[in-house]
């Protein structure tokens, strides 16, 4: 499946990710196809109606989606994604983690649970990268 890349390695190279740096997202943790993000919501993270805009929990997933998929040491691009709403957020905090579902040598498959502050999941996320021939090296 590749090399491993370390989650310190993983998190210094999302750093470098301009729109999740300014959208306030941190990745906590990656590694062996599975990853954890967050954001401190604020009230720029809102739209008309007071709820947390759908584009900003998208993009805190798609984050988590893309440390999970890239830990297995191969660059890999995201060709197709979709996003359930669920609930409402509650609270300042949103986290998500990714998890592998599968990974060939070309197709991986990463589902994403978006939870609240209160922990209840708000949103399900479901990413399919395709990896491609190129090692990733942060």
């Amino acid at each position: 499946m590749g090399d491993k890349i370390s989650s310190a390695a993983l998190k210094t190279f999302f750093r470098r990710d301009r729109f999740a740096e300014f959208v306030g997202i941190e990745l906590l943790d990656a590694g062996d196809g599975r990853a954890r993000a967050e954001l401190r919501l604020k009230g720029h993270h809102r739209n008309g109606i007071g709820l947390i805009q759908g584009g900003v929990i998208f993009t805190l997933a798609d984050l988590a989606f893309a440390a999970a998929v890239h830990s297995r040491g191969q660059i890999a691009v995201a060709i197709h994604c979709s996003i359930a709403y669920l609930k409402a957020a509650k609270g300042d905090l949103l986290q998500a983690e990714a998890e592998e579902v599968s990974c060939g040598p070309r197709i991986a498959v990463y589902t994403v649970r978006i939870t609240d502050a209160s922990g209840e999941v708000i949103s399900r996320f479901e990413g399919m990268a395709y990896r491609k021939k190129e090692r990733w090296n942060p």
